[in-house]
Formats: structure tokens, sequence, C-alpha cells
């Protein structure tokens, strides 16, 4: 499946109750999908499994925020994040994310597991949006992928260390 690179620029919106679900292997492979996934995404199922779950990543999320959140579920850890993504069509919705590792026998990881929820929209307006558009012009900055990588990551653990935080501590005391 080709990704879709264009955007839109109308926001998706689901329901306060709502939660969407999805399951990848190590790879990050699409195995599970339930339906609130698909209808905010604007996907079929058929579309889904066994593609990258980054077939729904948007342009705009830092990647950064990907690789922090990456690096946390390889080592084994769990993590919540404020995510951006695309629809099919374009679209874009924000999700507060929690992803874990999904461990098999022997406590080995064997996949990845994601929930998400409609986020707290005033922490995206005064935090996250900011923050995140800042994270970006500093990788646009950049043409190498690896610089552009490590000045956004720096730019993070510099925001964390002046607020004498880890990220968990810093994402789950947004007000």
């Amino acid at each position: 499946m080709q990704e879709q690179q264009s955007v839109t620029g109308s926001e998706r919106f689901f329901a306060e109750n709502d939660i969407i679900v999805s399951k990848t292997d190590l790879k990050g492979r699409l195995t599970y999908c339930n339906k609130v996934f698909l209808d905010i995404a604007g996907y079929t199922e058929r579309d889904c499994i066994g593609q990258p779950h980054s077939m729904i990543r948007h342009p705009d999320m830092p990647r950064c925020v990907f690789k922090l959140l990456w690096d946390t579920i390889q080592a084994g850890n769990e993590i919540f994040a404020y995510v951006l993504n695309r629809a099919a069509n374009g679209d874009h919705y924000w999700v507060y994310a929690h992803v874990t590792p999904s461990i098999g026998e022997g406590g080995t990881i064997v996949g990845y597991h994601s929930n998400r929820r409609v986020p707290d929209r005033s922490i995206l307006d005064s935090t996250i949006t900011p923050l995140y558009r800042e994270l970006l012009a500093k990788e646009r900055e950049h043409r190498n992928g690896k610089e552009a990588l490590a000045a956004s990551s720096g730019m993070v653990s510099d925001l964390l260390a002046q607020n004498h935080v880890q990220y968990d501590e810093f994402i789950a005391t947004l007000r």
C-alpha cells in the first residue's frame, strides 16, 4: 500500500468514550485494529493488517517524539504521548496514546499494544501544539535526517532538564 502524503487541514474527532485500539508486531506492522481505529482513520481492516503503523503518521508530527516512543517501548516500558495522526483522505486527528509492549512466554516482547483516547484540548492548545511546532521547525532546519532528529531530540532533553523531570512525569503533570 502506498502511503498517502497529502493533508487536508481538516480535523476529525471521535467520541469522548471511544478508545482507538491497535496492535503491532515487533517491526510495527499492524496485526489488529478495532472499529474505532478503522472509522477515524478511514481505512478497512484489509487496508491495515500487515501494513506499518506509520501509515497513519502525519507529516507534521515531530520525528523525535516517535523515536522517544519506540526507544521506550522497545526497552519494555510503557509510554503516554500526544500524537497527531493522518486519516486516509489526509484529514488529521489528535490522540492521547498509551503504548505498551505485549509480553509473551518467557517475558519476551512479542509486539506492541496501543490504546488512544480523546486528548485534553486545553493541553493540546497550550503546550503540545506549540511544542510540536517548535520541534518540527528545528527538524526542518536540517537536510540530514539524523541531524534533524538529534536537534529536536536535544530540544526535548533540554526541556525535561530545565523542568527537572523525566518524559513520563512531564506528560503526566500537564494541565
